[in-house]
């Protein structure tokens, strides 16, 4: 079955989700196929092409070819799980399912994808893998035993994408994950050679951080205590695992260390332990629950340290929408540049499309990764996976956040840190890539 994603299919499908799906996120029997996004196991995004029809006018797309009339029209059937339910839905609903959506519209409205034996239009085929790995993997085996699909596109999250890899790998899929992040990474794809992280490492993120407070500290901003927090699962750990060493190694002060349990909700006794230690700089190495409820907490203690650095959700749009003003110079992991080249863009046509805004991290990463995926099989001409994973590794591939190679698998050339200013996430690491210089001290919370 064929039909036009539509504005109002999108908003119906994000708010399934839910505020309170995202306050739980991050990180069977048969797949129930949830379609992308009314109630069907396939869907064709956007429009049949003209044959006249142009290339998709995003900038740094990669050149979605020009249509040629004499070559026939044909589908590339495209299949994934990803999480509609369950505790991981709101983040896979804002990082990456609609990214799926508009790549697809974005295509099918440019005519498609030129290849040698004929002109493809994207045809989405989807399954709600209910936050469950189980249910991802039946999903995957579904679509690619029954469903026949090309290709397939990973699911959210470093537990499900690490879950799925395996079977990926046994199919011959290659796996392009924008939601995997971890430092076991690199011993990964020795055993999965189509196993890719569009994220980098989360020693890069921490050793991140240490760089841009060490810079801070030699500019005279900032002292040398800092007050650390983690949640107790491997992404707190090995993140903080990092930063710890590296606090070391540049001179810090580690004046606390401690952990709290995964659902942790109230952070005022940690937070007014802390705040007696007078700490230049906060990092809390959290999930996107956490994230929201650590500053919450630090308003009610009126903890104002020059430093208020959280984790993964900083960059999302409901926290601008939650703190207003009070945003302003937090900073968390992800960030921006305006100024690069077709982001704005790609800014705007989310919105219009989806309905909901990217958020300032994983957003237009997972997008590039698409970009990364068309370029690698327009380059190969047919679908040959396997080629179609060597030119993903050996590539180099011009995105909406610029211009994309990869390294052992792995990308490591993201903005690594922002922070909230005047409405925008804005880069403020690595320096070199910086769209900002950081505001320091953060202002005080407004009550």
């Amino acid at each position: 079955m064929t039909y036009r994603f539509t504005r109002r299919a999108m908003l119906s499908a994000a708010g399934a989700a839910g505020l309170s799906a995202l306050l739980a996120a991050c990180g069977g029997g048969q797949a129930t196929p949830t379609p992308a996004p009314q109630a069907s196991p396939t869907a064709a995004p956007a429009q049949q092409p003209s044959p006249t029809a142009q290339a998709a006018s995003t900038p740094a797309t990669g050149g979605t070819p020009t249509v040629v009339a004499s070559k026939p029209q044909k589908t590339l059937r495209i299949g994934f799980a990803i999480s509609k339910s369950g505790p991981y839905a709101a983040g896979a609903g804002i990082t990456i399912y609609p990214n799926y959506v508009l790549w697809a519209k974005d295509v099918n409205d440019a005519g498609g994808i030129e290849l040698e034996d004929g002109v493809y239009t994207v045809e989405l085929i989807e399954y709600d893998d209910q936050s469950s790995p189980e249910e991802a993997i039946k999903a995957i085996q579904r679509l690619v035993q029954q469903d026949k699909v090309d290709l397939l596109l990973p699911p959210w999250g470093t537990a499900m994408n690490l879950a799925v890899a395996p079977v990926f790998h046994q199919l011959g899929y290659p796996q392009l994950g924008v939601a995997n992040l971890s430092d076991k990474t690199p011993e990964l794809v020795k055993q999965w050679p189509g196993y890719f992280s569009f994220l980098g490492t989360s020693s890069q993120y921490s050793e991140a951080i240490a760089d841009l407070l060490g810079d801070l500290a030699s500019q005279g901003k900032i002292g040398k205590k800092v007050a650390l927090v983690y949640v107790d699962d491997e992404f707190g750990l090995e993140l903080s695992a990092a930063a710890r060493k590296k606090f070391q190694e540049t001179g810090f002060e580690v004046v606390y260390d401690q952990g709290y349990p995964l659902g942790t909700a109230d952070f005022q006794p940690i937070l007014t332990d802390i705040k007696q230690l007078q700490p230049d700089a906060f990092v809390a190495c959290s999930y996107p629950a956490d994230t929201l409820a650590l500053p919450q907490a630090a308003m009610v203690l009126d903890f104002n340290p020059p430093v208020f650095l959280t984790a993964v959700g900083t960059a999302f749009p409901i926290y601008l929408a939650q703190f207003g003003q009070n945003a302003e110079g937090v900073m968390g992991i992800g960030g921006i540049d305006p100024k690069q080249p077709g982001l704005m863009d790609y800014y705007q046509r989310h919105k219009q499309v989806t309905g909901q805004d990217p958020d300032r991290w994983g957003s237009p990463i997972c997008y590039a990764s698409l970009q990364v995926l068309q370029q690698a099989l327009q380059r190969v001409g047919k679908v040959d996976r396997q080629a179609i994973t060597q030119e993903i590794a050996t590539g180099s591939f011009e995105t909406i956040i610029g211009t994309v190679k990869l390294e052992g698998n792995i990308y490591y050339g993201n903005w690594l840190l922002g922070q909230w200013q005047n409405g925008e996430f804005l880069a403020l690491w690595p320096k070199q890539k910086a769209a900002t210089a950081p505001v320091v001290p953060k202002p005080n919370w407004q009550k």
